[in-house]
């Protein structure tokens, strides 16, 4: 039963690519949709694992989170009580553990990162791949970003823009995880930024209430509500969020009241990860289908924008006037 599912989800990518190369790019081609919005898409980015993105303020547990989730240390891992997370990390499926530098990452014709190339050399310094062999990154892959901060810290210049990159890796992502310490639940004003920038990824964000386990139950059940309060208030919509509930790491329980609420949490959220190979190829469908759009409406305004120009002369005056209408 799962070979007769993965052979139709390998079907279903190969059908994709062939739409995309000949009815698509030629489109984009045409009016160089590259130069506007994103490069064109290339076979690994139809091929890939599906991804799961961590985001959250520093010291909430993402990254002891992911050594959860694989069972063991990663390359390049760094966890501590201060904002020890500088860089995003792909985290990834390989025979032996090594890092792999984010330019490098970026040009390799197998991976999924050309894009990140627009973000610059700042961004290329403070983006690396970590390999280990895990066997649930044989499945999926995980993006650990750096921590979110807060106070004066949010007003360090990172070097690129942590919101526009947030935002081309949740495009891509089947999961976005937002990780909330149960003592920490001030959302910044760096961290309100970056989930405004998952606009328009909303089906695919879950929230982890972190360290639930260092709180007894009463006041848990009072930090439930104040986090769906908070993301009610930043997210602006109606649907409440899934909140995955525990102590996500490997360590005996400070309070165990809510040992069998924190088990079956876990349980659920593993089963959704379990689930995401299974649903990447509806994904992949649905973020093709909205990149159409996108193509459409580029090469109508690109090709209204070509009709108001003059056949001879005075190209450089009618461009400058469709230029200050259009500004």
């Amino acid at each position: 039963m799962q070979n007769d599912r993965d052979a139709a989800t390998m079907r279903v990518i190969e059908e994709l690519k062939r739409v995309y190369k000949s009815k698509i790019l030629p489109l984009e081609t045409q009016y160089r949709y590259d130069q506007f919005y994103s490069p064109y898409m290339t076979d690994p980015e139809f091929d890939s694992k599906p991804q799961v993105m961590l985001l959250g303020q520093y010291s909430v547990g993402k990254t002891t989170f992911i050594r959860y989730l694989i069972g063991r240390d990663f390359p390049g891992q760094r966890i501590g009580p201060e904002p020890t997370t500088d860089r995003f990390t792909a985290v990834m499926d390989g025979p032996e553990d090594r890092i792999i530098p984010g330019n490098a990452l970026c040009v390799s014709p197998e991976l999924p990162y050309r894009g990140l190339e627009r973000f610059g050399v700042a961004f290329l310094n403070r983006f690396e791949g970590s390999v280990v062999s895990s066997a649930v990154l044989r499945h999926i892959t995980l993006v650990d970003t750096p921590g979110v901060l807060s106070g004066e810290k949010q007003r360090t210049n990172r070097g690129y823009d942590f919101c526009k990159v947030c935002s081309w890796f949740a495009s891509r992502a089947d999961l976005i995880l937002l990780l909330f310490d149960a003592h920490k639940l001030d959302i910044s004003d760096e961290f309100k930024n970056a989930i405004e920038s998952l606009k328009g990824n909303e089906d695919k964000i879950r929230c982890v209430l972190n360290k639930a386990d260092q709180v007894d139950r009463q006041k848990l059940m009072r930090i439930y509500g104040a986090l769906m309060w908070s993301m009610g208030k930043v997210m602006k919509t109606p649907e409440v969020l899934r909140v995955y509930v525990g102590s996500f790491w490997n360590e005996p329980l400070v309070y165990s009241d809510n040992a069998d609420l924190f088990k079956m949490e876990s349980d659920d959220l593993m089963r959704d990860l379990r689930d995401l190979p299974r649903n990447s190829a509806v994904r992949k469908i649905n973020e093709l289908v909205k990149r159409i759009r996108t193509a459409k409406v580029h090469a109508y305004i690109i090709g209204h924008l070509k009709e108001q120009m003059p056949m001879m002369m005075g190209h450089a005056k009618k461009q400058a006037q469709v230029c200050v209408c259009y500004a």
